[in-house]
Formats: structure tokens, C-alpha cells, sequence
């Protein structure tokens, strides 16, 4: 599915055509039904328990990915969603680092302006500029985009 896509957005396509939708929803199907298959429900003896049954990671995950299909293949309907969010979790690590080394934020204001920097950082980093040399530039009053807030 993501090389199809490329290949798709490499055409200039913007979803994926009716084909390969159909072709890859029958795949995604059958590979949930032969998972199902070879990880069954565990037969586990009730002893007069209550709440829900333990499943097991993976016929968890399978049945996730079962549930969540449509959000699993978004990235193939909609070619403005990403395959992965992987620099999303690349934004939040640091905020997550930070707060892990320190303890915590002292005030509401030091985390928005920590944020801030780090947003002013972060995205001149995705436009290819180098993040020392745009802190340097903001002192020298040489902004290449506002911030907001």
C-alpha cells in the first residue's frame, strides 16, 4: 500500500483509484481472517472470575486492527494523511525528555516559552535551516516566520 501510493503520488494522484482500493481492502481482510485463524480465543476455565476474558497481546492487536481499520488505511484513502506520525512523536519526545530530567515545568509560562522556542526550532529544521544559526538570527532580528502567542 505505501509503495502503491508513492507511486500514485509520483503520478500526482491524490487518492488511491477504485483497483487498488478494492485489491487491498480484499488483502487487508484476509490477512485479519488467516490471524484470527492461527491465534484463537484461549480457553481459559472460569473459576467464577468476573470482568473480561484475557485475549493475549496479539489477538489484541489483530483485533485492533480489525476495529480500526479505516484509520490503519487512511493513509491510502487520503493521501494528505502521512503513512506514519513518526515526527509528531520525534516534536513530542523532547517535551517529554525535558519533563523527565527536571521533574516538571516550574510555571504554565516556562513551558510556553520552552514550547515556543522549540517550535521556532523545530520548524526551521523542516524548512532546511540550521537551528543555531535561526536562534542567532532571532537575536539579531532576522526572523525568517513569526510566531504566534
Amino acid at each position: 500500500m505505501k509503495r502503491t501510493r508513492e507511486v500514485s503520488i509520483s503520478y500526482g494522484e491524490e487518492k488511491a483509484n477504485k483497483h487498488y482500493l478494492e485489491m487491498y481492502e480484499k488483502q487487508y481482510d484476509e490477512i485479519l481472517q488467516s490471524a484470527y485463524e492461527i491465534n484463537p480465543l484461549p480457553v481459559i476455565e472460569t473459576t467464577g472470575k468476573r470482568g473480561r476474558k484475557k485475549k493475549g497481546k496479539i489477538r489484541a492487536l489483530i483485533e485492533r486492527l480489525d476495529n480500526y481499520k479505516a484509520s490503519v488505511c487512511l493513509f491510502f484513502n487520503d493521501f494528505r494523511v502521512e503513512f506514519d506520525n513518526n515526527q509528531a512523536e520525534r516534536d513530542l519526545r523532547m517535551i517529554k525528555v525535558k519533563t523527565k530530567v527536571s521533574g516538571c515545568f516550574r510555571s504554565e509560562d516556562g513551558i510556553r516559552d520552552y514550547l515556543a522556542v522549540m517550535s521556532y526550532v523545530g520548524t526551521a529544521k523542516k524548512h532546511g535551516k540550521n537551528a543555531f544559526q535561526a536562534i542567532l538570527n532571532v537575536f539579531e532580528g532576522n526572523v525568517f516566520f513569526a510566531l504566534e502567542g
